[in-house]
């Protein structure tokens, strides 16, 4: 704070020496106002975001907004139409409501800045336009409206290392352009990819470049982002440069060529430890018949030591994609597809089961909720802030960590308005307490068991899932079965079924749920003495990595 004798004036010392009012504002000295405040955000003044932009120009004026096509942790992706050229593009209005911190205001502010400065590339989305108004920051972009990766392979009858080769060679590319110029993306996974259109032939994009940064050359980062699953080791260890990249890109290519990925776990400790380990399966269907070639390249992409990783380059200029044409196009069976299709299946599985337990709240239970949200809405305005959740959580004592009550309000807040109102609360108290309640899952249970035996059977559990899998796929509800059914009798008991809606199967999911402090206390264990000391669930032994 500097020497504050050094601020005593001389003046102020003597006879006429005014005496001090601390209730006094001094001239000179006015407290600024903090702009991410519940109060500054109510307010009409709100902080701007983009340096660059004009207030005067509107989206409106050239954009009219459509129908959500997509929704995320601060925004919504509209379809959006040129009212001149009635061309389709897409647009991201992000919620300056929800970005309740210098840091949320600094993302955003990067992001476009980092969607600006990429030069023009096949497999990345341009950025057409940005505009900020006192609500939101809106992206306007390419519409990519192809499908994610993976229900593409899932929905192609055909799938072949050649297939694989191909996307992979398409991120790599994205990894090369990004690096090439200053960018470490920090995000890949399969979702951030989009196919342009529906067409056989459509090019594959990089959509979300929210969590990247620009870097220098020896620039080292400390801080964790990204999707455990994809993560590479020395992001735990608070260290790490633009090879992180490489890492995920390599992960997706294990997941392309046998679909799952190459460490996975139950837990966040399980997977942290399996990614510090490093351990590749290749045994495992259908890896016995996929190429050499192609192992090699996985192996070099997940190597452990950052500095001995592949760069985008090389990986680019491996033999595997130097020949991606001669590459095996024989068909790598239905297990790749059929364990990708299952874990979306399984995904709608408990969310059907969890639609069940929300229609049959008891009138008590109904009454509950609405006296805890008129205990939560303090100033009785018939909505609840982020602020009046997390203190009312608090009273009823919850044990949710602020980052956990962050993401639990973000993902109840259908209209993105910043608050919750009752049917929103509704939601979140489901959520909070549907997991400890026996006889909700008793209800949800019953739904599917049909003819009332005590288990859900193999056609119980087709009929309630004949909407999404549309044609019936015996293969993958034999595999949601024998994941679900421990015991092996065929059949799902309600107690199979009570541990699936608690932990669940599909990694997809997970991969979004996991918490990211979690990865960070774990990382502060690795830095205070070197090790990362982990319960393997395996042997029950304490393991030092």
């Amino acid at each position: 704070m500097g020497n504050c004798n050094a601020c005593i004036k001389s003046d102020v010392i003597g006879s006429d020496r005014k005496t001090t009012d601390p209730n006094r504002e001094k001239k000179g000295r006015k407290t600024k106002p903090n702009p991410y405040s519940e109060e500054a955000l109510n307010s009409s003044a709100t902080i701007r975001v983009l340096k660059d932009s004009n207030p005067r120009n509107r989206i409106g004026d050239k954009y009219v907004l459509g129908r959500e096509l997509g929704r995320g942790e601060f925004g919504i992706t509209y379809l959006c139409t040129d009212k001149e050229t009635k061309q389709e593009l897409a647009c991201k209005s992000i919620s300056k409501r929800k970005l309740r911190t210098a840091v949320d205001v600094e993302d955003v502010r990067r992001e476009a800045a980092i969607m600006a400065t990429l030069p023009e590339h096949p497999n990345i989305v341009k950025l057409k336009a940005t505009y900020e108004d006192d609500e939101n920051v809106h992206l306007v972009m390419e519409l990519c409206e192809g499908g994610e990766l993976f229900d593409r392979i899932v929905a192609r009858g055909h799938y072949s290392e050649r297939a694989a080769a191909n996307v992979a060679r398409t991120i790599a590319e994205v990894v090369r352009m990004c690096h090439a110029n200053g960018v470490v993306h920090r995000d890949l996974k399969p979702e951030n990819f989009l196919f342009a259109n529906k067409k056989e032939n459509s090019p594959l994009k990089a959509i979300d470049f929210g969590l990247s940064v620009f870097f220098k050359p020896g620039e080292k980062f400390s801080e964790i982002v990204g999707s455990p699953y994809y993560m590479a080791p020395e992001v735990l260890k608070r260290k790490y440069g633009p090879e992180v990249d490489i890492w995920s890109a390599g992960v997706i290519l294990y997941i392309l060529l046998c679909g799952v990925p190459p460490f996975w776990a139950e837990t966040e400790q399980g997977v942290a430890l399996a990614i510090l380990r490093g351990v590749i399966d290749f045994k495992r269907e259908p890896w016995p018949q996929i190429s050499d070639s192609a192992k090699s390249l996985v192996r070099q992409m997940l190597e452990p030591d950052p500095k001995i990783r592949l760069t985008a380059e090389q990986v680019l200029e491996h033999p595997w994609l130097q020949n991606a044409k001669k590459a095996s196009n024989v068909p790598l069976g239905d297990i790749v597809r059929t364990r990708l299709k299952q874990f979306s299946l399984m995904n709608r599985f408990k969310k059907r089961a969890l639609r069940v337990i929300a229609e049959h709240l008891s009138l008590e239970e109904v009454e509950i909720i609405k006296d805890m949200f008129t205990l939560m809405d303090t100033d009785k305005n018939g909505r609840v802030t982020y602020e009046e959740l997390k203190a009312g959580l608090q009273k009823v004592g919850s044990q949710l960590a602020e980052p956990e009550i962050k993401l639990l309000m973000d993902v109840a807040d259908v209209d993105g308005n910043g608050v919750l109102d009752y049917g929103e609360f509704v939601a979140v108290t489901i959520h909070l307490q549907r997991m400890e309640n026996d006889e909700h899952f008793r209800k949800a249970f019953k739904f599917f068991d049909k003819d009332d035996n005590g288990y859900i059977e193999f056609s119980e559990l087709e009929a309630a899932l004949v909407d999404d899998i549309g044609e019936t796929d015996t293969n993958v509800l034999n595999e949601i079965m024998r994941e679900v059914d421990t015991d092996k009798d065929g059949r799902i008991s309600f107690e199979e079924f009570v541990a699936m809606m608690k932990t669940g199967t599909d990694w997809r999911k997970a991969s979004r749920q996991y918490s990211r402090e979690r990865f960070k206390s774990l990382s502060i264990n690795l830095m205070k003495d070197g090790s990362l000391q982990l319960h393997d669930g395996i042997s029950g032994q304490a393991v030092v990595v």
